[in-house]
């Protein structure tokens, strides 16, 4: 089986689109930024780094400081696909960020958002 084409996509092209979408619904670039801090781990410095590199989706979540232990809290579905149920790993993880993203476009409060209230 070939693998999917998103896992060699470079993050940056995505990234821009998750930024668009926040400031479409009047959210920021600063909160997207948190969201994948608090997901992946990694700073505003190093997330720079990533986007400068043309990081691939593999590599990013291969690389990425530590994956919040509460990810898993994050449920529900995104384009169609409970999260939840993703079986693969890597696509897991890209579902959960989207999921983020679309959680926060939707107007949700941060602490929802990031699971701590």
């Amino acid at each position: 089986m070939s693998e999917h084409k998103i896992f060699s996509m470079p993050i940056a092209k995505v990234y821009s689109a998750y930024v668009a979408k926040a400031e479409r619904k009047q959210r920021t670039q600063a909160e997207v930024d948190q969201i994948i801090e608090w997901l992946t781990g990694y700073d505003i410095d190093a997330m720079q780094r990533v986007l400068e590199q043309e990081t691939d989706f593999r590599t990013f979540f291969d690389e990425a400081p530590v994956l919040n232990p509460n990810a898993t809290l994050i449920k529900g579905v995104v384009c169609g696909i409970r999260v939840e149920d993703v079986e693969d790993p890597l696509m897991q993880k890209i579902r959960y960020l989207d999921k983020l993203i679309d959680e926060l476009a939707k107007g949700k409060a941060m602490a929802k958002i990031l699971r701590t209230g």
